[in-house]
């Protein structure tokens, strides 16, 4: 490692390595491809962004030497901070384009000349379009959250991308999983790839206990006020936007502070909430999953799954938000009787006892649990600086009814019964999120406590709203808005 990129580093309170740059760093400098599989928070970005810096030159305006695509507009400009503090150390410009911006600030950074570009792909293909941007200099290529990548439908556009870069290129993909459709890619794409599979650094990380309450409809708005009221800072993950969005005004209706984040939110709104609840001016952050990768929060106390995850790579993603720096965390499911099943698939797969309990009365009241709740996630794990393979990743064969088909057979269902639901969610009217949100509304018009759920719902149906909502925090299956 060069002197003053290790002062730079040093100075960054990087030290010592984490598992996956210790083992990847080396390769990649030596112009090896690296399919590296890590958890999120474990550092990644400084393992492709050390060889990345290393091994980039200028470029000439318009034509990028080193290209990083990620799925998603917050991870775009998480990486982009944190390349940029490396790239100081080589005089390098580092630019991000997505959707969600308008493009003149992002063409005009093109045009003065930009040495890494960090991209999600449709932003990345409409400035190709306009002639803005060419790749055929592109020499570098990192593809982060590649699973994340395959699950929006994003492959095909990754894989034009990566069609117009240099031949001889390097290329590198870093994902908290990596498997199936990735495996595309890894084919494809690479050359002879050095695979590494590392677990979490367990010195960076706290102890994090798991629990999952059996939660009636119409009692889950009120168990996550009183667990955001004793537990804050709290993220609640949703399925879908109007979901997210009508949580978020229930809990403000009892007094909480909280905002949303989800793809039907501009990027300025989205940032905005973000600073909020990173600086604790609000206690509650509900998002879809579209939060789930590359938003770093420290000292977040508790994660809720409001909404089943699609699989179990969506329920580690998203608790993985607590237990961050050496902190504890609980993550909290509340599993309606309809959810069930499929949530004890989930525990099999995870390898958590399959059990559903009643919520702790201790941890409403804001202690810290009884011991009989909550249990411990155990992780497969391999050894620091031993690749568990060489060459290409092999296909993981996908478990007979994983919990990911049988919650996207429930979603279908539900959109069909849901068809005429007035809050827009795609869930029937014996669903969690049309049955509260319609009790919520009821309590504040009758007077009365807002979690109030005795009166008789008044709604109006409407006959197109059971057909919105379905963007990036939708059911498994379905395209997910783009970044």
């Amino acid at each position: 490692m060069p002197d003053d990129l290790s002062a730079l580093l040093a100075k960054m309170g990087a030290v010592s390595p984490f598992p996956i740059q210790a083992v990847a760093i080396p390769d990649a400098l030596a112009g090896r491809d690296v399919s590296g599989r890590a958890p999120t928070g474990s550092g990644k970005t400084l393992a492709f962004g050390i060889p990345l810096v290393l091994r980039t030159s200028k470029a000439s305006p318009r034509h990028p030497q080193a290209l990083v695509l990620v799925p998603t507009r917050e991870l775009a400009a998480q990486v982009r901070r944190d390349l940029q503090q490396v790239a100081a150390a080589r005089n390098l410009e580092v630019a991000c384009v997505y959707g969600g911006a308008g493009y003149e600030g992002q063409i005009r950074a093109l045009r003065r000349g930009v040495d890494v570009l960090v991209a999600c792909p449709g932003r990345l293909e409409d400035l190709i379009s306009r002639n803005d941007v060419a790749l055929d200099e592109v020499r570098f290529v990192v593809v982060d959250e590649a699973d994340r990548m395959a699950d929006m439908g994003f492959l095909p556009s990754v894989r034009r991308l990566l069609d117009q870069t240099c031949k001889d290129r390097q290329t590198l993909l870093f994902s908290a999983t990596l498997d199936g459709e990735v495996d595309v890619l890894v084919r494809g794409y690479q050359r002879d790839p050095c695979r590494y599979e590392v677990g979490a650094d367990e010195s960076l990380s706290g102890e994090v206990r798991h629990m999952f309450w059996r939660a009636a409809p119409a009692d889950r708005a009120r168990l996550t006020a009183e667990l955001v009221s004793s537990h804050a800072p709290t993220m609640v993950f949703c399925r879908t936007r109007h979901g997210a969005d009508r949580l978020t005004r229930q809990l403000s209706a009892a007094g909480l502070g909280a905002v949303a984040i989800h793809g039907s939110r501009s990027q300025p709104q989205r940032e905005r909430a973000l600073a909020a609840f990173a600086a604790g001016r609000v206690q509650a952050l509900v998002a879809t999953d579209v939060a789930a990768r590359g938003i770093h929060v420290d000292d977040v106390t508790c994660v809720i799954h409001y909404d089943p995850p699609g699989d179990h790579k969506d329920y580690l993603h998203r608790s993985g938000r607590t237990g961050r720096a050496g902190a504890d965390g609980m993550v909290i499911s509340l599993v309606s009787q309809e959810h069930s099943g499929a949530v004890r698939s989930l525990q099999r797969v995870l390898g958590l006892p399959q059990v559903l309990e009643d919520p702790d009365d201790m941890m409403l009241a804001g202690s810290p649990g009884s011991p009989r709740n909550g249990h411990l996630l155990q992780q497969r794990r391999v050894a620091p600086g031993a690749p568990s393979s060489q060459g290409p990743a092999r296909r993981r064969r996908s478990a007979k009814g994983a919990p990911a088909d049988r919650f996207a057979k429930q979603d279908r269902r539900a959109q069909r019964e849901g068809a005429n639901d007035p809050n827009g969610s795609g869930w029937s009217a014996k669903s969690p999120s049309t049955g509260q949100g319609r009790q919520v509304r009821q309590g504040s018009r009758k007077g009365n406590s807002w979690l109030s759920p005795d009166q008789p719902s008044r709604a109006k149906r409407g006959s197109n709203a059971g057909r919105q909502g379905h963007g990036s925090g939708g059911p498994p299956g379905g395209r997910q808005a783009a970044g």
